[in-house]
């Protein structure tokens, strides 16, 4: 059963989120949080290798560890012998309680037997069953049946049953000492002209269902370039090179292809510079928003709970084939309660169309209201 004032006493958590980067990102107010209700708590992070990479610019976290696990979508899948070795690892650590920080179609019991495992005494988090002595401190799940909660405003609601005190609903992500000039030299040498305005675009994605078909994307940026005379900065990791560069030579002199040529640092600074970024439904969108950066994001519709968060922003939402949809089936309840009539596609203009309107409103005040903009009426 949950005691909140039991909560008030520990002093050595351990937070566990182990999918990915903008994952990590979008439960950083509630790490935040849990950090500085309690003078001298100690906050430790386990993630997976996909997610750790942004852990370091979360100030509130004390200390990291890595673990691919085999229940969750990792570029690396964890092993029997590896599950044996993070539970000797966890054990050392000798940790008051964990708390789980799951999305609600992800199953938090295997992660549960690995916090019983290795001996953690209180073990919170959302659970759709009854988990007994897996979770003690047990939060019902009720999503997607009875609500959908933006994602940053599930884990905050999370750590507020636990005692934390919430101050404020922002990212917590420093941008480490990488002032402009290092980013505006690293981009002369990729022969970027420093001295004229550009956007950036990041056309890849993790899960191939999110992603804006590339001839779309290529044609939106060409558009934006010839139009606006913008140059197009295509961001993305090395394996996704094919990909950035096909479409910097269908846009033209105007466009380049920087994927595989940026630190995550760099990238955060290039983000931090950029007046824009044109996005799919992945990582950078939430690097942006903690950037302050504006986004147009082309939205898949996989997963509502994941907008732009406190950031101006446009979500372009279109259609997921459905061959490609997740064979979840709590996923196909959201997206059959929340996707009513949705847009088959989005065109070129109405990227192009949202982006001028963006930058205009650049001068204006942040709307007030929901958080980050975010109902799922006004956008689905």
């Amino acid at each position: 059963m949950l005691k909140q004032s039991d909560w008030n006493n520990f002093k050595n958590i351990l937070c566990i989120r182990l999918d990915n980067l903008g994952d990590v990102i979008m439960t950083s107010p509630a790490i935040r949080a849990l950090k500085n209700s309690i003078p001298g708590r100690k906050v430790t992070l386990l993630a997976s290798r996909g997610g750790n990479g942004i852990a370091k610019f979360i100030p509130e976290i004390d200390e990291l560890l890595i673990f691919d696990t085999p229940w969750e979508k990792n570029a690396n899948q964890g092993s029997t012998e590896g599950i044996f070795q993070i539970v000797e690892e966890l054990k050392k650590h000798q940790f008051d309680a964990a708390i789980i920080f799951t999305v609600y179609s992800q199953n938090p019991l295997p992660t549960a037997m690995l916090c019983y495992m290795s001996g953690i005494p209180r073990v919170a988090g959302y659970c759709r069953e009854n988990p007994y002595q897996l979770i003690t401190d047990w939060i019902p799940e009720t999503e997607p049946i009875y609500e959908i909660k933006h994602e940053v405003v599930r884990q905050l609601d999370l750590v507020k049953k636990l005692g934390a005190i919430v101050e404020t609903e922002e990212f917590s992500l420093e941008l480490p000492d990488l002032d402009n000039c290092r980013i505006t030299n690293k981009l002369a040498l990729l022969r970027v002209d420093t001295k004229k305005p550009f956007i950036v675009m990041h056309p890849g994605v993790s899960e191939l269902k999110r992603q804006y078909p590339v001839e779309l994307f290529a044609k939106a940026a060409k558009m934006i370039s010839e139009e606006m005379g913008y140059q197009i900065l295509l961001t993305g990791l090395e394996s996704e090179k094919s990909l950035t560069e096909y479409i910097a030579e269908e846009v033209g002199s105007l466009a380049y292809s920087l994927a595989g040529q940026l630190s995550l640092e760099e990238m955060m600074a290039l983000l931090k510079v950029s007046p824009l970024l044109i996005s799919n439904n992945t990582g950078p969108v939430h690097m942006a928003a903690a950037m302050k950066t504006p986004v147009v994001v082309l939205y898949a519709l996989t997963n509502p709970q994941h907008t732009p968060w406190k950031v101006k922003h446009k979500v372009l939402p279109f259609d997921v084939p459905k061959d490609l949809r997740s064979k979840n089936v709590i996923i196909s309840f959201a997206y059959e309660k929340c996707f009513v009539n949705p847009q088959e596609m989005v065109t070129p203009e109405e990227v192009v169309k949202a982006t001028k309107e963006l930058l205009e409103e650049e001068l204006s005040p942040l709307t007030t209201g929901e958080p980050g903009g975010y109902t799922i009426e006004k956008y689905f």
